[in-house]
């Protein structure tokens, strides 16, 4: 079965927080600590990235935080995951480089795998934090803090 690795869940939790929550202020990482119970040495290493890929913004100050960089319909899931994908991957490449594995693994097995997470991809690119946030009101979580109408266009 796969799997969703713990830190690709603790980002996406965290950006949905910040898209559920965040508006007219930014979200603080201690808030998204306390409700999703994600650790804050990981979530602030993960934020930064988030940061630098352009899917998030940071606010310096007392009442800093982060905020969505672009509106929560055209953020998808997928470029989320790519992100900290791009983080997981410079540990794997230097474990693969110490084991090349077989020629039934290289040739077969890894191509498999590839064209799999190729198509799961796709369709994480077709789902937006926008679609998250709807889906997040069907299961009625309230948002916290004063009512937090969107009003992107």
């Amino acid at each position: 079965m796969l799997r969703l690795p713990r830190k690709t869940m603790f980002a996406l939790e965290a950006v949905v927080d910040i898209a559920y929550n965040a508006r007219p202020e930014p979200v603080q990482s201690k808030e998204i600590t306390r409700r999703q119970g994600i650790p804050q040495r990981y979530l602030e290493q993960v934020m930064q990235q988030l940061v630098h890929a352009g899917v998030l913004k940071g606010v310096r100050g007392p009442r800093g935080g982060y905020t969505l960089a672009r509106e929560r319909r055209r953020i998808t899931v997928g470029e989320v995951v790519r992100v900290v994908d791009a983080l997981d991957r410079e540990a794997d490449e230097e474990e693969a480089a110490d084991s090349a594995g077989s020629e039934l693994g290289q040739r077969v097995v890894r191509p498999l795998w590839n064209e799999l997470r190729e198509e799961m991809m796709l369709r994480l690119d077709a789902i937006t934090l926008e679609d998250l946030c709807r889906r997040a009101q069907a299961a009625s979580i309230r948002p916290e803090g004063p009512d937090r109408s969107d009003f992107a266009i």
